[in-house]
């Protein structure tokens, strides 16, 4: 038996339990995987609402990345030995646990250049940031991006890594004290949603032409600043909506606008094959190891506070990544 916090109903935060589970010996094609570090996401908190498109069957450990090692190897897997660090960001579930059994698939190998804790703190954030910035808008150098949510963990990840490959960023927020730390991490811009007109920053930053992508994981609450910021032809990415779903988009309001382009991104789109995941790996593994990105931890939370550190995150108290330990 291993403790892991599960939800027998979708819920509030209350609906988190700290309870025993048992993990079992791997199938064919698993792993067993003991726990070093837990990484948390916002979509954490949505499943557990039951607000986030993939749900699973309850009762259920939430959780969607780790770092670990593995404990015991089942029939047909290949590439991965007992003793082994390896990393995952999958399933939306089941990483609120001191150890769980993990398809072999999903794992990806840990480089020494890479610490536990930083990977469960950057795997799906930065694997997240990889796909939006390399595939699905791939920026140019001397392009200019909106990032909304820029002092979360994605956001601050994304500001370092845009910077690193030339472009302006321009980061929001929705406290003062935040906007120093997004401008620590690479933007050359930060805004204040509360206070401050988001189009208005973006197009004095353009000279008047607006950002040529904003990258979008918060929804409604900025859908109108984030058109209005946008150059003609330009790109909105959402890939997320921690201010509910957005409404049915109006194609007319988007050609209005200067003929956007927009997009509804989801990771699992990105990672169709096994090479996917491996090459997004590697890049992201290279820019950590090269320093040009660094994994920004903001707070950590034993694995029975899990359910404080989703209120402390709801309620935008933390900066950066948050981390549970074990």
């Amino acid at each position: 038996m291993v403790k892991a916090i599960r939800f027998h109903e979708f819920g509030g935060p209350e609906v988190l339990k700290y309870e025993d589970v048992e993990v079992g010996d791997p199938g064919p094609g698993e792993v067993r995987l003991r726990h070093t570090a837990i990484g948390f996401n916002f979509l954490d908190a949505l499943v557990r609402e039951g607000r986030y498109p993939v749900l699973p069957d309850l009762p259920a450990v939430p959780g969607a990345e780790a770092a670990g090692i593995i404990e015991a190897v089942g029939d047909g897997v290949d590439g991965f030995n007992v003793g082994q660090r390896v990393a995952y960001a999958a399933n939306f579930s089941g990483a609120y646990s001191e150890a769980r059994l993990l398809k072999a698939s999903d794992a990806v190998a840990l480089p020494d250049t890479i610490s536990d804790e930083d990977a469960a703190a950057s795997f799906l954030k930065g694997m997240t940031v990889e796909y939006l910035i390399n595939r699905c808008y791939p920026v140019n150098v001397g392009e200019v991006a909106l990032i909304h949510a820029a002092a979360g963990g994605v956001g601050l990840f994304m500001c370092q890594w845009l910077k690193h490959l030339g472009v302006t960023v321009i980061g929001t927020t929705t406290s003062e004290e935040k906007k120093e730390l997004i401008l620590a991490n690479g933007a050359a811009y930060a805004v204040n949603s509360r206070t401050e007109n988001i189009a208005d920053v973006a197009r004095e930053a353009t000279g008047g032409e607006g950002v040529h992508v904003v990258y979008d994981s918060v929804g409604p609450d900025v859908w109108q600043a984030s058109i209005d910021s946008l150059r003609p032809r330009g790109y909105y990415v959402n890939f997320g909506n921690a201010s509910g779903p957005l409404a049915p988009i109006d194609s007319v309001e988007l050609q209005m606008h200067g003929s956007l382009f927009f997009t509804k991104a989801s990771m699992r789109y990105y990672h169709l094959t096994r090479g996917d995941l491996d090459n997004a790996a590697a890049a992201l593994f290279e820019v950590m190891a090269r320093g040009a990105v660094k994994t920004v931890i903001g707070q950590r939370y034993a694995l029975a506070d899990a359910a404080q550190a989703q209120i402390d995150v709801m309620e935008r108290r933390t900066t950066g990544s948050t981390v549970l330990t074990l």
